[in-house]
């Protein structure tokens, strides 16, 4: 790691390997501030055409951490993978592309569902503070996904199932690069 991403790198491993440890022993709600606030001050903001010179990139945990940039993909994935090597269960997370209405862009952020049926928590790299969605007026949910499913997602932030999340070619690259080790 040392010799592909540089010293520091090193360091953001090393607290994120003990971020998991530390966590894997609390409970969800400690775990979820944990991931969220981990990330929020160890990654700078970078938009992917400046960062890895395309229009869209998915990077993996390891790669945002190595570089220790990312956009908000690459947060909401480091969170969820993060959350998920914790042992936070895939059912409780999703990965939830939005419109981010105050800049009229798309976004996404990762929720949180402390009951299936619950309304989400969001953890977002544009605000610091875990809300509920219901008080995050400012994104509008389009679809939301995880290991298990694609839902579409309705005006309260919760969806039906539409199919399981293969056909999103991003996340599909995301979990082939990490089965290799990135």
């Amino acid at each position: 790691m040392q010799q592909r991403y540089g010293e520091d790198a090193v360091t953001r491993f090393t607290s994120w390997r003990d971020l998991i440890v530390e966590g894997s022993t609390e409970a969800d709600w400690e775990r979820i501030h944990l991931a969220n606030q981990f990330f929020n001050r160890q990654v700078a903001y970078s938009a992917d055409s400046e960062h890895w010179n395309k229009t869209d990139y998915w990077a993996t945990p390891v790669e945002t951490l190595g570089t220790g940039a990312g956009d908000c993909e690459d947060y909401a994935l480091a969170k969820y993978f993060t959350l998920r090597a914790m042992g936070v269960s895939d059912e409780k997370l999703r990965l939830m592309y939005v419109r981010a209405l105050s800049v009229n862009e798309p976004h996404m952020v990762l929720v949180y569902f402390e009951e299936p049926e619950a309304m989400p928590y969001v953890l977002d790299n544009m605000d610091q503070e875990i809300k509920l969605a219901e008080y995050r007026t400012d994104l509008r949910p389009i679809y939301s996904f995880n290991a298990s499913g694609l839902w579409l997602a309705k005006a309260n932030g919760l969806g039906r199932r539409v199919k399981d999340s293969s056909g999103i070619s991003n996340w599909t690259a995301v979990l082939e690069k990490i089965e290799q080790g990135y």
